[in-house]
């Protein structure tokens, strides 16, 4: 990547990076034409491949890029600064908001990269996606109490079914042409009441964690 992109003024840069999520977010990597990208950025494709040498890079940095911004956001929400699994989930719904007001685009984009099968680009986002997964589960899988929960649920598979339940719901609501924050909140509020009831262990006095609170509403920043 030419450096100068970075000497750009944060809002071009901006500008550039969403243009790059919402073409590559609507087809697949094969079909989406960097020109598109191009002009609704509104530079020129020359200008985006002096900036970046080729199709593969720039898409391998928005990959990167999307990583980048959903990490510090999950730092700025304190995810992971709690052991209650739930509360942990609730600050995580609020950062995923966040990074999609500020990033409309990002969230489809990801999830459409992940199931990409283009030979070009697939080794390295799925080698991606299992570092950051495995680096992720380093620091919240340990804080997990197995008292909170049911007895002999397996707490990964737990873990898989909330984040595929999750991921489901956001691909389907971003199928639509537009959606409400207020209602997306409130469905996933609802969700966490659902687990809870689900994966709680029912004997609060042998529950270490607020298992059986009931999530609050919060702020996107």
């Amino acid at each position: 990547m030419n450096d100068k992109f970075f000497s750009l003024p944060e809002e071009k840069q901006q500008r550039i990076i969403n243009a790059g999520y919402h073409v590559f977010s609507k087809n697949s990597y094969k079909k989406s034409p960097v020109g598109e990208v191009a002009l609704t950025a509104g530079i020129s494709k020359s200008l985006l491949f002096h900036y970046f040498h080729n199709k593969k890079e720039f898409y391998l940095f928005l990959w990167n890029k999307a990583a980048e911004i959903t990490i510090e956001t999950v730092k700025a929400y304190a995810c992971y600064e709690t052991e209650d699994l739930f509360e942990m989930m609730r600050r995580g719904m609020y950062a995923k908001l966040a990074v999609m007001k500020k990033y409309p685009d990002l969230t489809a984009f990801t999830l459409k990269a992940f199931y990409e099968k283009e030979p070009e680009i697939v080794f390295e986002i799925q080698k991606s996606y299992a570092d950051i997964i495995r680096s992720s589960a380093a620091i919240f899988m340990p804080k997990l109490n197995p008292a909170d929960f049911r007895p002999g649920l397996d707490l990964e598979m737990i873990i898989k079914t909330m984040y595929w339940t999750t991921e489901g719901y956001l691909w389907k609501v971003l199928q639509l042409d537009s959606f409400d924050f207020d209602q997306l909140e409130k469905d996933f509020l609802e969700i966490l009441d659902f687990w809870k009831i689900a994966y709680c262990r029912e004997n609060q006095e042998e529950s270490t964690s607020f298992c059986h609170k009931k999530p609050e509403k919060g702020d996107i920043k």
